[in-house]
């Protein structure tokens, strides 16, 4: 995918959460090594480069958490609302068979 199409992507993204501020969603985040962290809370803010959520803790607690729009292009952040994803995978894993100019398919 070229740098043009993802920085429409990413547009797309800030102007579609720009919609959703003040309301519920339900985010999960996978934190690298197999931590997956699932939260809800009130989407808060919308920056150019990130946006933030107000997540609910315990005993009634709200923590602010920061993500990147680019984080949701990837899928590293998903995003849902009553249980509904906001956004379709933007990256298809069989989309394309990954060719190396010195080695040829990874298949091979």
């Amino acid at each position: 995918m070229d740098l043009e199409k993802q920085a429409k992507i990413v547009d797309n993204i800030h102007d579609t959460l720009d919609e959703f501020v003040g309301q519920r969603l339900s985010v999960r985040a996978n934190m690298g090594r197999s931590k997956i962290v699932e939260s809800e809370g009130v989407l808060v803010q919308v920056h150019p480069q990130l946006f933030i959520m107000e997540v609910d803790r315990k005993r009634g607690r709200t923590a602010r958490q920061s993500y990147q729009y680019a984080d949701v292009l990837t899928g590293t952040v998903e995003l849902s609302q009553n249980g509904e994803a906001l956004f379709e995978p933007f990256i298809e894993e069989d989309e394309e068979e990954y060719e190396s100019p010195l080695l040829g398919t990874l298949d091979d």
